[in-house]
């Protein structure tokens, strides 16, 4: 497979038609049409289902384009590090981590170096816990922010100093708004949205004892943001962490801490023995200095 095919690939997914992405890449389309018809016949894959008037991909053609992406992201930021000036620190800083308002930090710190090295530019990946270690371990990020507790076995790691709460995001005219603190007898018996993340059904666990099995989760999620407008819709109660969803007077949301509290720990974690760019070499420094390593 060459990088123009997986660049031809990937305009088709994305236009859903062979003369949209034809004349994304520049290319005829009769051009296109065969580098598509030789590129399955390469990987001995149907890659896409093709329709009078759209083009779809099979589960064979929705695998590539995700590894395609991953392979084509790869090589940008392989060309980059090369690319870097000699004396001045230029370059890219590929950051990954799941929904936490610990980002400030990360985002101060990329500000204070952006000041000495302005020529040093970030690229953020926002998933779950999964996601960001899948990404780590196949060099697509350089840094993954990662919530306690995680499987740091493979990595190395600087403890954030700072920790998140965990607490329920309910709408303001429910009843459980009323109190400061939930305990877990408040959540029996009322419709949860939850992470389907299995380390955060442990930690739940762990504060809830044995009614755990006793909650009613009508849901799970991956992120937040899409969980929370499910609460604002009246779907349920989300268990999550604190100030990821920004609730205000004004708004229709609000947020109660759980009691006994609950806190997590959090990192930032790279791969062991990381070969490190100029760029996220210097970031890297720079969080160490300023937590005082």
């Amino acid at each position: 497979m060459e990088l123009r095919v997986l660049r031809y690939f990937l305009a088709v997914a994305r236009e859903e038609t062979i003369s949209g992405a034809a004349e994304a890449v520049h290319i005829t389309q009769p051009t296109l049409s065969r580098q598509m018809m030789d590129l399955e016949e390469e990987l001995g894959k149907t890659l896409f289902l093709r329709g009078k008037r759209r083009i779809l991909l099979t589960e064979e053609g929705v695998f590539l384009r995700k590894r395609a992406q991953e392979i084509l992201d790869l090589v940008e930021k392989t060309e980059s590090a090369f690319n870097a000036a000699d004396k001045n620190i230029v370059g890219e800083v590929w950051i990954g981590g799941g929904e936490t308002d610990a980002m400030r930090l990360i985002a101060r710190a990329a500000r204070d170096l952006q000041a000495k090295h302005p020529h040093i530019s970030y690229h953020l990946f926002s998933g779950n816990a999964e996601d960001v270690a899948e990404r780590l371990d196949r060099g697509l990020v350089d840094f993954g922010i990662v919530v306690e507790p995680a499987d740091l076995s493979k990595y190395d790691f600087i403890k954030l100093p700072v920790t998140d709460i965990w607490g329920v995001l309910m709408r303001k005219d429910s009843p459980l708004a009323e109190k400061q603190a939930i305990r877990p007898e408040d959540l029996l018996e009322l419709p949860l949205l939850c992470s389907r993340q299995p380390m955060v059904r442990n930690e739940i666990s762990g504060w809830m004892g044995t009614n755990y099995e006793k909650l009613h989760i009508v849901t799970t999620y991956n992120l937040l943001y899409n969980a929370s407008l499910m609460v604002e819709e009246g779907m349920g109660y989300a268990l999550c962490l604190d100030k990821i969803i920004r609730t205000s007077e004004e708004g229709p949301l609000c947020f109660r801490p759980l009691e006994p509290r609950l806190e997590v720990g959090l990192d930032i974690v790279w791969k062991k023995h990381q070969v490190f760019s100029k760029a996220a070499a210097e970031f890297l420094s720079h969080l160490q200095k300023a937590w005082k390593r």
